[in-house]
């Protein structure tokens, strides 16, 4: 599968893309962090665990999805347009 492809899979439905337990994981964690935040639970965390993160990778996971999340909204807020 070209790069392109995969990139456009993962937008669309990463669910149904060919990842790893690990990383699907990882983007349900992000998911549920974005969605809705005061969700996620030591559960969450152990998940990722039990998947194979160790704790400096879901501190780089919470932290990058908490960053995007915090500059999404404050783009939106702003009313900030991205040039194409």
């Amino acid at each position: 599968m070209k790069d392109e492809e995969f990139v456009q899979q993962i937008k669309e439905n990463y669910k149904e893309a060919d990842l790893s337990n690990k990383e699907r994981a990882i983007l349900d964690y992000a998911v549920k962090l974005t969605e809705k935040p005061s969700s996620v639970k030591d559960e969450d965390v152990n998940l990722l665990k039990d998947q194979g993160c160790n704790d400096l990778e879901i501190l780089d996971i919470c932290q990058i999805a908490s960053y995007f999340n915090f500059v999404n909204r404050m783009a939106e807020g702003l009313g900030v347009k991205l040039e194409k």
